[in-house]
């Protein structure tokens, strides 16, 4: 049972299609990662527009994931860089957003046998 994820909207969208599913958490897998790190780097170099770029590409398959801690907390992501505030404002949120991916991505690969 997925404890990091759930793939309730994924299965109505698609009409419990398997296949699809599959393309989701694979999808998830590839981009979503790589993402939050583009994120991680433009927070330390200050760097809004990328942090803002990163967040609202994820930010779909964080809501379709039903991820929504984390989708939360990517919101807070976008605000900030956004209202370009300062290093510290935002630490906790993405360390926390950050940690919840990696989970994730664990659980997943784990439960598809990625």
């Amino acid at each position: 049972m997925a404890l990091q994820y759930n793939l309730s909207k994924v299965y109505e969208i698609s009409e419990n299609d398997v296949e699809f599913a599959y393309q989701i958490v694979n999808l998830f897998l590839s981009e979503v990662p790589d993402e939050v790190k583009s994120m991680k780097v433009g927070i330390k170099e200050k760097d809004y527009t990328r942090v803002y770029t990163s967040a609202h590409k994820i930010k779909p398959s964080l809501d379709l994931l039903g991820m929504d801690i984390a989708y939360d907390e990517n919101l807070q992501v976008m605000a900030w860089s956004k209202s370009e505030g300062k290093r510290k404002e935002i630490k906790d949120t993405f360390d926390s957003l950050r940690e919840r991916v990696q989970a994730a991505v664990k659980e997943i690969r784990k439960d598809f046998k990625i």
